[in-house]
C-alpha cells in the first residue's frame, strides 16, 4: 500500500515537481494533493499538468487570524487523507496546533545547513558570515521554526564571487536531489539522514 503524500507550496513548485516525478515505479509513496496558500501559485498549474489534484486556500482574507486560516487549510488536506505532508516552499509559519496534528509525518526543506540560518535570507547571511559552505536541509516539522529532527543535508561550496542569487541557484539544484531522496527513505519507514557531499 503506497504512502499518500500531500505537498504544500506557495510559489512555482520546482521542489514539488521533483518530488512528484520521483514518486513512480517502486517508490513507496504517491502524490495525492498539491495545496497552496496562493490561488495564483505557479506550482498549482504544474501539478494539474501532472495530473495531481490541487486545492488553494488564500491566506489574505484571514489576515491576523492564523487559526482560522489553518482551519480552512486543513479541510482539503484532511480530505486527501495524506500519510505524509511535504512543505515545499510553503511560505506561511504554521502554529503549534497545526504542526502537532502532523508531527512525525510532516517534512520541510530549508535552504541552509540547519541549525544555521533559520528563517529567511539564508544565502545572504551565509555569504555575509564568510561561510565556506552553504546548502540545504530536510527536517521533520515541529512547532519551532525550521527546527525538528534532521532527515538530510546537502552541502554546496560558497565561491568568492557568489551573490545570494548565484548561491541560491546552486543550492536549489541540490534541493531537487536531496528532497526526493529523503522522501523515498522516509516513506519506507527509514529516518536515517541522507547526507550528500
Amino acid at each position: 500500500m503506497s504512502q499518500r503524500v500531500a505537498i504544500l507550496l506557495s510559489g512555482g513548485g520546482s521542489n514539488m515537481v521533483k518530488l512528484a516525478e520521483s514518486m513512480v515505479g517502486d517508490h513507496p509513496a504517491r502524490p495525492v494533493l498539491v495545496l497552496s496558500n496562493d490561488p495564483a501559485a505557479g506550482g498549482l498549474e504544474r501539478a494539474r499538468e501532472m495530473g495531481i489534484p490541487t486545492a488553494a486556500v488564500d491566506h489574505r482574507p484571514f489576515r491576523g487570524d492564523r487559526a482560522a486560516f489553518e482551519a480552512a487549510l486543513s479541510a482539503p488536506l484532511e480530505a486527501a487523507r495524506p500519510d505524509i505532508v511535504c512543505l515545499a516552499g510553503f511560505m506561511r509559519v504554521l502554529t503549534e496546533g497545526f504542526t502537532r496534528r502532523w508531527q512525525g509525518r510532516m517534512l520541510n526543506i530549508h535552504p541552509s545547513l540547519l541549525p544555521k540560518y533559520r528563517g529567511l535570507n539564508t544565502h545572504a547571511r551565509a555569504i555575509e558570515a564568510g561561510d565556506a559552505e552553504a546548502g540545504c536541509s530536510v527536517h521533520e516539522v515541529t512547532a519551532e521554526l525550521d527546527d525538528g529532527p534532521l532527515l538530510g543535508q546537502a552541502r554546496v561550496p560558497v565561491r568568492p564571487d557568489d551573490t545570494p542569487a548565484t548561491l541560491a541557484a546552486r543550492v536549489l539544484a541540490q534541493e531537487h536531489i536531496l528532497y526526493p531522496a529523503v522522501l523515498r527513505r522516509f516513506a519506507a519507514g527509514d529516518r536515517t539522514p541522507v547526507l550528500l557531499p
